[in-house]
């Protein structure tokens, strides 16, 4: 028997290293309850609460977070920094020797702070059982752990790894990456290929420097520090939402590169609701996040859902290069399919925005999957990327985003025979080249063309190209019916003629389907294809997706 007051030195060591796993572990936002979990007093008819800290904690982690800010600061700072010192004289070892000491003084004095953080969280019961449940699930991740894990928010990186790329044997997939499409080299002889490259050498080095540097930051905003700490509170009750009303499921996966993607995945196949058997990744924008962005769309249709974050986005790791994207965009399929237990041909890849080039990329490695929506998307990078930078800048733009950011949707578009549905939004001010009030400069129009002349080059020839370019023009749905009613389109007609093709002929494209066609009639099949193809919605480009908007693609 033990006696009354007695610690055992077991116990002893077990409450030590509790303690400094208080003092160096994760912050814990909000505690979710399970479902099957009874209410806490006090906090009835509600599924979770945010954590709260004590008035220790608080302060402590107050400082702390100052000293993170005021590092990030100094870090990104530090060239000039180093400059300006530098030239007022303290680069010597006379200066350093001071400085050295003051700092060395302000690393232990944080070292007290976290302690005394520490001994907050320690006194926290709720942070106690937190951190207990962290400390089991690492030794032992077993199912039974991971549901305790799950009635918690907290910093991500500390998040256990659910699917890795090397449990699956995936020969598109080696630690290089997946592959991408790559620009067609110009086909040079070897002496004018050597002078080429010296003579592009210092574009080469701007264009890398530009690309990692504020390029990649203009263009997915969403990676950038302050956005996301600035939508902190938004995606944490965003996230909430997910998890305790649609009983949401956050995963860590582990892509080829070493990235980690966060995703979220809602199951509704025992619903028994007619959509959710089918799963619906979603690619989001480049300020996009899952907590916020477009998995609410196809979730509201009752639909299996799984989002996941760009790499630098949220909780994921890493930043947000076509590499990168591609590889997370492959690791979350295989999670799909190998770890949720879908089929290939129940996947629908949903895109908003930016998200087109992971949905378009997915589309050409998975031939399977059941269909493409892409929503306020673009054909290609490079002519939005030259309307915002200045004209004397077009070569080098041009290089750097054919080099570090070829988001090349329509050629990847190209390359996938499935059912595809075309989102435009009339009023976009974003992927148009002119303003929104410019209808035809909107870059959806080209993605159409260049898919439907893919598909159908011989219905899109110059009369069919006119006829959708007309089509294209009309800015509501009373003007595009007028041009569909003045070619006397015959749909049913249309139908006939493809259906006939289809069972005589060949089903993979391209389609000599219209090569003995007359005028007229290539004109009434490339409105028709257009109007199947691509659906106008009357708004800007951020507003939300109604769920009355979002459907298959059409079939044949």
């Amino acid at each position: 028997m033990v006696c009354a007051g007695f610690r055992s030195p077991h116990s002893g060591r077990m409450a030590n290293f509790l303690w400094l796993r208080c003092v160096f572990g994760p912050h814990l936002q909000r505690i979710h309850r399970s479902p099957d979990q009874s209410r806490p007093e006090g906090r009835a008819g509600r599924r979770g609460w945010s954590y709260q800290p004590r008035s220790l904690e608080k302060h402590t982690d107050s400082i702390l977070g100052w000293a993170s800010a005021l590092w990030s600061f100094s870090y990104y700072s530090s060239p000039l920094l180093v400059c300006y010192l530098y030239r007022k004289g303290y680069i010597c070892s006379s200066k350093l020797l001071p400085v050295s000491q003051y700092v060395g003084t302000m690393l232990v004095c944080l070292l007290g702070v976290a302690c005394l953080r520490g001994w907050g969280r320690w006194k926290n019961t709720d942070y106690v059982q937190f951190i207990s449940v962290v400390v089991e699930t690492q030794k032992n991740h077993t199912a039974e752990n991971k549901k305790k894990l799950r009635c918690y928010d907290f910093d991500f990186c500390y998040w256990p790894a659910d699917f890795s790329w090397t449990e699956v044997s995936n020969p598109k997939v080696s630690k290089a990456g997946v592959s991408l499409l790559k620009p067609e080299p110009k086909l040079r002889g070897a002496a004018d290929s050597v002078l080429n490259s010296v003579r592009t050498l210092p574009c080469h080095i701007i264009g890398g420097l530009i690309a990692h540097s504020f390029g990649r930051r203009m263009l997915y905003p969403g990676s950038v520090g302050l956005l996301h700490k600035a939508m902190k509170p938004m995606l944490q009750q965003g996230q909430a939402k997910l998890i305790e009303e649609f009983n949401g499921q956050r995963n860590k996966l582990v892509a080829c590169d070493g990235n980690e993607i966060d995703t979220m995945f809602v199951d509704r196949r025992r619903d028994g609701g007619p959509n959710g058997k089918t799963l619906v990744i979603c690619c989001e924008g480049n300020a996009g996040f899952y907590e916020v962005g477009c998995m609410n769309t196809p979730l509201e249709g009752g639909y299996s859902v799984l989002g996941w974050n760009h790499p630098g986005f949220g909780g994921s790791t890493g930043v947000p290069f076509p590499q990168n994207e591609a590889n997370a965009m492959d690791v979350v399929i295989q999670f799909a399919v190998h770890k949720l237990g879908f089929q290939l041909n129940d996947i629908i890849i949903y895109a908003w925005s930016i998200g087109g080039f992971t949905a378009c990329w997915a589309a050409m490695s998975y031939p399977e999957i059941q269909s493409l929506v892409l929503d306020a998307s673009f054909d290609d990078l490079l002519p939005l990327a030259l309307k915002v930078m200045p004209e004397s800048w077009r070569p080098l733009v041009q290089h750097t985003v054919r080099q570090y950011m070829n988001l090349n949707n329509a050629e990847q578009l190209c390359k996938y025979q499935g059912p595809v549905l075309l989102i435009r939004r009339t009023k976009d001010e974003i992927i148009t080249t002119t303003g929104p009030e410019d209808i035809m400069s909107n870059r959806g129009n080209d993605l159409l063309l260049k898919l439907l002349q893919f598909r159908y080059p011989k219905v899109m020839v110059d009369e069919g190209v006119r006829a959708v370019r007309q089509w294209l023009g009309a800015s509501n749905h009373i003007e595009e019916a007028s041009v569909y009613s003045d070619y006397e389109v015959d749909d049913d007609w249309c139908v006939s003629v493809l259906q006939s093709y289809q069972a005589e002929r060949e089903v993979l494209f391209p389609w000599s389907v219209g090569e003995d066609m007359t005028v007229e009639g290539r004109r009434q099949l490339a409105l028709f294809l257009a109007r199947k193809y691509m659906q106008n919605f009357e708004t800007t480009h951020c507003t939300p997706l109604p769920t009355s908007e979002f459907h298959s693609p059409w079939r044949l």
